[in-house]
């Protein structure tokens, strides 16, 4: 609660969207001067800022700034007062001072990281209870006595702020303990509470004679393409060909999540939905997300639907238009359905499957031209995703690397077009945006490259640069290694209420809309959008109030998302090589700087090593590794070069 706050006092908090909660906090700062109040709105004073105390070294450090375009602050000796690294803090700017822009503390908010988990280990022959990923001590109060009723191992969910014992979520020995970890660290869950629960059951299956509004589009052969296990329906695609026009349908998920109630207060605070190997962790109740917002075959179902019309000729929008609609979905295919379609492995069954193929295969020569035309310049960049596959007692099976297939394309072509008419029509709102990589950190690029016999010429565009370099890791056989290493290279894409554009994709205007069910941003969007369409500026501003803050919380949100989904992954890998210690596998050197990585490139896929002992190897360089150690509290497998592998040319 503490780090939103200060997120929203950094960029402005009106004062009628202040807590009960933040009430007390807001009172205490007007007191101290840390903040002012303008015309109801409450902001930081321009002496103070509010950020998270980074790595301590000689009683100095850095600290990490909230808010966009903000330097971080240096704080000397004598600045930190009793802050630790990892603390929530608010600083006094020391103006007048030369050189690096610095502070000093003046109240310590609590720890940054609000949750944590903590396990119990042996320390001098007695139990400890000590971070799981440090295994420092963790602050919290409890007696030798208390710890005796547990066991070595034993795992807690911690409250940093208070630090006490929030609950006991099983024993390290357990694989299926990981998934409770790397939930607990950010306090996510499955669970919804009871009133949640309640409001996404009351809503009744859609009745078209209810929505007399709404454009009737359920004569129109729409089909689903998704995974083969998903349930959460976000988008259904249609092509008419006779008037070179694409209606792209978005589930209409503010129909039913209303702003402040009790499902868009749960939606916010989740933001994403985590997926697992095994299992997702949805943004909304599945009586929506899998159930009344998601488009399901054969049933009418309320959607956002974008209309473009292009002009085939230049593949430019000549016109399109967004409202609020019912379609009726007459198939849901699986991207290998669609992939067997479109190498002539499937035929039609029946004459709505008929209709769907024949504007899928001419819907597919258009977004193959969409594509060469956005490369022309957006970036393709070809990073694997790994998948992996887990069984019921919670340990790998194995894993592979997905590929993008030609149903994949001609879906994310589609999705990337709504995306970008959304974006153009609004000046402020929830923009998707991904800054150029600074000048020193291709610098670093260009250096690494030349490393490993990549000669970097640079062009006048970075596009064209790039492009070389992508030209020659192809002919090398490391397209995706330099991928990657150029994707590391960048600034990473989040959400903003200003346009910059989005750099990887090339696109001057970009946001997301297609996936509400599963990003809290595209519900906004949606949100804005209809307001827009109404001529409703006082629900345009009051969708826009707390727009800066919202963008900053969403992308911290997704990051948090993201992390527990690699985490669990790395958790399930090190319990894989705890069973393997001693045994050698092929693997690629992927990092020799400051520390010497290799991933694992055998039957088991995608584990990543950290390399102690052996021969020395280079950046991308085939070898053989032997496994040394697997740490399962830490998530960390370390293991020795032994061999390295001629590459075939």
């Amino acid at each position: 609660m503490m780090k939103s706050l200060l997120i929203k006092l950094t960029t402005g908090l009106s004062e009628q969207d202040v807590t009960s909660e933040e009430e007390e906090h807001i009172n205490d700062f007007l007191i101290k001067k840390y903040i002012t109040k303008k015309e109801n709105i409450y902001k930081f004073n321009s002496k103070y800022r509010a950020g998270t105390v980074g790595i301590i070294q000689h009683d100095t450090a850095y600290l990490n700034v909230i808010g966009e375009y903000v330097r971080d602050l240096f704080m000397g000796e004598g600045d930190l007062a009793n802050a630790k690294e990892g603390d929530l803090v608010i600083v006094q700017r020391l103006l007048g001072k030369r050189g690096t822009p610095s502070a000093k503390v003046v109240e310590v908010l609590g720890r940054a990281q609000t949750y944590s988990v903590a396990y119990i280990i042996s320390s001098d022959g007695r139990k400890s209870l000590v971070d799981l990923k440090t295994e420092y001590p963790t602050g919290v109060e409890i007696s030798q006595e208390e710890l005796d009723l547990y066991d070595y191992g034993d795992i807690f969910k911690i409250d940093n702020q208070n630090f006490t014992i929030m609950e006991h979520l099983g024993n390290i020995k357990d694989p299926l303990v990981d998934e409770k970890i790397v939930l607990a660290q950010f306090n996510k869950h499955d669970e919804f509470e009871p009133e949640v629960l309640k409001l996404a059951s009351s809503f009744e299956e859609v009745d078209a004679l209810k929505y007399s509004s709404r454009t009737d589009l359920r004569e129109l052969p729409f089909c689903t393409i998704d995974p083969v296990t998903a349930k959460d329906f976000d988008d259904a695609i249609y092509w008419d060909d006779k008037n070179s026009t694409l209606y792209v349908a978005i589930a209409d998920v503010s129909e039913y999540v209303t702003p402040f109630g009790a499902i868009d207060n749960e939606a916010i605070y989740r933001s994403f939905s985590i997926y697992l190997p095994h299992r997702s962790i949805p943004m909304l109740p599945r009586q929506l997300s899998e159930t009344l917002c998601s488009l399901q075959p054969h049933i009418d179902r309320l959607a956002y639907v974008f209309e473009i019309k292009l002009n085939l000729d230049s593949l430019e929008v000549v016109r399109s238009k967004v409202y609020e609609a019912i379609i009726h979905s007459q198939r849901r295919f699986n991207y290998e359905e669609i992939d067997d379609f479109l190498e002539g492995r499937l035929e039609a069954q029946n004459e709505s499957e008929k209709m769907i193929f024949e504007y899928i295969s001419k819907l597919k020569v258009i977004t193959d031209r969409l594509k060469e035309k956005r490369l022309e310049v957006g970036y393709n960049f070809r990073s694997n995703e790994l998948e992996m596959f887990i069984d019921e007692n919670s340990n790998i099976t194995h894993t592979t690397y997905a590929e993008e297939t030609p149903s994949h394309a001609l879906i994310e072509d589609c999705m990337l077009l709504a995306n970008k008419e959304a974006a153009k029509r609004f000046k402020k709102g929830i923009f998707r945006i991904h800054e150029p990589p600074t000048q020193a950190k291709l610098q670093n690029l260009y250096q690494e490259l030349a490393g490993i016999g990549i000669y970097v010429d640079i062009k006048a565009s970075i596009k064209d640069t790039i492009t070389q370099i992508q030209n020659q890791a192809e002919e090398m056989g490391l397209s995706s290694e330099v991928d990657t290493l150029i994707i590391q290279s960048q600034m990473q894409a989040r959400y903003a209420p200003f346009n910059v554009g989005h750099f990887g994709l090339g696109f001057d205007e970009y946001t997301h809309f297609t996936s509400p069910i599963r990003r809290y941003s595209d519900l906004i969007v949606h949100r804005l959008l209809k307001a827009i369409a109404r001529g409703d500026k006082e629900e345009s501003s009051y969708v826009l109030r707390n727009v800066e803050s919202l963008c900053m919380s969403v992308s911290e949100k997704e990051r948090e998302a993201s992390t527990v989904e690699n985490e669990f992954m790395a958790r399930k890998f090190t319990r894989w090589a705890n069973e393997n210690i001693g045994s050698v596998f092929k693997a690629r050197i992927t990092s020799t700087d400051p520390y010497l990585k290799a991933e694992l490139h055998d039957e088991i896929q995608g584990a990543r090593f950290l390399i102690n002992h052996g021969l020395d190897a280079q950046l991308f360089e085939d070898v053989k590794v032997r496994i040394d150690k697997a740490d399962i509290a830490k998530a960390k497998i370390y293991a020795s070069v032994i061999e390295r592998i001629e590459r075939e040319s």
